[in-house]
């Protein structure tokens, strides 16, 4: 297993660009698990098999981080906030905010290798001790990272 998983927010963890797609302010219905919605009362949510992907690597011991070229990094975290992962299937454990899941979070509009410099200079794990999910090509600009 890697030390560290990053993970990219859009169309990675969740159906939509969150500065393109969502107004502010973001609420939660009560205690709704996995869904909260923007003003206009659209859904957020994330993809079906995130929470169990987020549960596994939690239990195995590997670091979560998140690396996003979001432009609304508030509204992200927001959402990270709001966001009640369900726990695992068959536990007695509660249901824990998104957030809690990652112990990095890099949200701003620059390039991810700056992500990925701030996330190694904070955590200290080697570029090649991390795997990077993330849906855009652009990004392929990361493999370079420690080698």
């Amino acid at each position: 297993m890697p030390e560290l998983v990053v993970f990219d927010l859009d169309y990675t963890l969740w159906d939509m660009f969150i500065d393109i797609d969502v107004t502010g302010p973001l609420h939660r219905k009560k205690s709704t698990l996995n869904e909260i919605r923007d003003r206009d009362g659209q859904p957020i949510s994330l993809y079906k098999d995130v929470p169990e992907i987020l549960h596994r690597l939690k239990k195995a011991g590997v670091k979560i981080a998140v690396a996003s070229r979001s432009t609304t990094p508030e509204l992200a975290k927001r959402a990270l906030e709001l966001l009640l992962v369900p726990p695992p299937p068959g536990s007695d454990e509660l249901p824990q905010r998104a957030i809690d899941f990652f112990i990095q979070l890099e949200i701003y509009p620059t390039s991810k290798l700056m992500h990925f410099g701030r996330i190694h200079e904070a955590t200290g794990i080697p570029y090649n001790k991390m795997v990077f999910f993330d849906d855009d090509l652009s990004n392929q600009e990361t493999e370079r990272l420690g080698q």
